[in-house]
């Protein structure tokens, strides 16, 4: 005996594109976001680079030359705080360090003078003339999952890397020629992009801004574990009390465009060539 044909209703053409299209987006979470920039622009040639700005404010300072064949461990990122030359950058490229430069294009550098900060892994580095200051958000609460960009120099290069937090942690720092090693209260962050055939460790960003999506610093970067995937910034509140230790007063900043996980890559390009985000190297002599 036969019985009854069991008869399921067919589902309309725009529910299986539909459920396709979600099994994609829930397919590629899993795998981790990718959100890459596209790679920086080529620097500018050293002629042009001289007749451009934003190197104008440098012009009464001898410049110095870099040597040109720097290990990673003498290059950092750092970032204007105060219009007349004041930079953040991460302490522990300076450690052991003789001189200092803020580079200003290709093969052009300023001095810096540089303090350690004796609390955290921060440096003040102070240039005759400076940037227009990045505007600062160290107050504000931060939540699990926001986005945050990193402008800077890894390798030597300009690059950048995109971000989301995913919570506190203490990190134990050691600093080079340092015999024991500190504590250090950070923001642990999950990179979700970066520039586009950017490979490799991301040495060289120490120092960089964590900017908010509204282009405001809310970290400084100072260190990275790569298997993991993971970014670390010094807390806000740690930068404010190093700025206050060193007699350190933010100009007001004025406000920066929004920033995107489309537009991140051309956004730190703008900070470079406006070099309110710097490449900074330690001079060995």
């Amino acid at each position: 005996m036969t019985g009854p044909h069991l008869h399921f209703p067919r589902l309309p053409d725009w529910a299986i594109y539909g459920a396709l299209v979600l099994a994609f987006l829930v397919g590629a979470r899993s795998r981790g976001e990718r959100a890459d920039a596209p790679s920086a622009p080529p620097p500018p040639a050293a002629a042009e680079s001289v007749a451009i700005g934003p190197a104008a404010p440098f012009g009464s300072v001898q410049p110095i030359r870099p040597p040109s064949n720097p290990t990673p461990e003498t290059l950092g990122t750092a970032f204007s705080v105060d219009d007349s030359g004041v930079w953040l950058s991460a302490r522990h490229v300076f450690e052991g360090c003789s001189h200092a430069a803020l580079i200003v294009g290709p093969g052009r550098g300023v001095a810096a003078e540089v303090e350690l900060d004796p609390k955290s892994d921060i440096a003040i580095l102070r240039t005759l003339g400076g940037a227009p200051a990045l505007p600062l958000a160290l107050d504000r609460p931060l939540q699990p999952g926001q986005r945050a960009f990193h402008p800077g120099y890894p390798s030597g290069r300009p690059g950048e890397a995109a971000t989301r937090l995913l919570g506190r942690q203490s990190l134990v720092v050691r600093g080079r020629g340092e015999r024991g090693a500190r504590p250090e209260p950070v923001l642990a962050w999950a990179e979700a992009g970066r520039t586009d055939q950017l490979k490799g460790d991301l040495a060289g960003l120490s120092g960089a801004p964590a900017l908010d999506a509204a282009g405001r610093v809310v970290g400084l970067t100072i260190a990275e574990a790569p298997r993991r995937g993971r970014i670390y910034t010094i807390a806000p509140e740690a930068i404010r009390a190093a700025m206050v230790r060193a007699g350190v007063h933010p100009s007001p900043a004025v406000p920066s465009d929004p920033i995107t996980v489309e537009n991140y890559g051309r956004a730190a390009d703008t900070l470079r060539r406006e070099l309110r985000v710097a490449e900074v190297m330690c001079l060995k002599s």
